[in-house]
């Protein structure tokens, strides 16, 4: 790691009074990700360590167990300068593979400084949906074209979505590497869970449904290894038994997590997994 980074004055272009702006914002800013802007333009400061502890975690962890899934199991959790550590590593494995990323500007034991990257895919998205559909699904397929060239890079984002992403001369670029799913279960299974993250963003956004959908997980498909897509089948095969029950719980409260887990599992366990036999249908409450 460059030792420059944890010297405010090795950042490019600030001036004495940016460093005094950023030293306020590190001591008094109580934001987990807060914006700064500097003479030379923007920054963002980003906290570690701010997070309660999520009951979440130990439960999705109590059911990997449970179920023999590893693709169930929770990143590990870390103290502050490890999960700086890990974000600052991770970056940096993609950059070296010509993947754009934020560059790391300065570091502590808790917190980063990272450049602007511009507006999220998420942001453009919201703003073709009615301005130009067209643009707005193709940018979709993009993404998961480029996860999948991603994944035959032996890497993976862990948290692939469109907030997550943003676009540089054309390129897809990611952020926000929080996670790191690889250190939890082997690395086709979390690419699996990749596809299957974003998948449950896409979906749903799809403004041409399925058709939208289909390009999206051939574009995939064409770069992704063969193992991630083996890993794929399981985890679609196996989320697929609950949803009679999404269905169920949804005739009673029909949230938005609830309807993305719906949309993207019910996809694509028809296009990945075999039919089921006609009585099955009627034996498993799945129609």
């Amino acid at each position: 790691m460059d030792g420059r980074l944890n010297d405010l004055s090795a950042i490019p272009d600030a001036t004495p009074r940016d460093i005094e702006t950023l030293l306020a914002v590190l001591a008094c800013g109580a934001r987990r990700i807060e914006r700064v802007e500097m003479s030379f333009g923007t920054v963002w400061v980003k906290r570690y360590g701010t997070e309660k502890p999520i009951v979440w975690t130990h439960a999705q962890n109590a059911l990997a167990r449970l179920f023999r899934k590893p693709f169930l199991r929770a990143s590990p959790r870390l103290d502050r300068k490890a999960m700086v550590d890990r974000e600052v590593r991770r970056l940096e494995a993609f950059a070296a593979e010509g993947l754009p990323v934020p560059k790391v500007l300065y570091r502590s034991d808790s917190a980063l400084v990272l450049s602007d990257a511009g507006p999220t895919i998420g942001m453009q998205l919201g703003t073709l949906k009615s301005a130009d559909p067209a643009r707005h699904d193709a940018l979709l397929v993009a993404c998961a074209a480029d996860l999948g060239s991603v994944h035959a890079l032996n890497l993976c984002h862990g948290r692939p979505h469109p907030r997550d992403l943003f676009l540089e001369n054309g390129r897809v670029g990611y952020m926000d590497f929080e996670e790191e799913p690889e250190a939890a279960m082997p690395l086709p299974a979390a690419q699996a869970r990749d596809l299957w993250l974003l998948f449950l963003q896409l979906v749903p956004s799809a403004l041409d449904g399925e058709t939208t959908a289909g390009r999206a997980l051939s574009a995939w498909m064409e770069s992704a290894p063969g193992d991630a897509l083996s890993e794929l089948c399981l985890l679609v095969a196996f989320l697929a038994k609950f949803l009679w029950l999404t269905r169920l719980i949804g005739r009673v409260h029909m949230g938005s997590d609830l309807r993305r887990f719906l949309a993207a599992t019910r996809y694509l366990s028809q296009v990945l997994l075999p039919p089921r036999p006609a009585d099955a249908s009627k034996a498993g409450k799945d129609d």
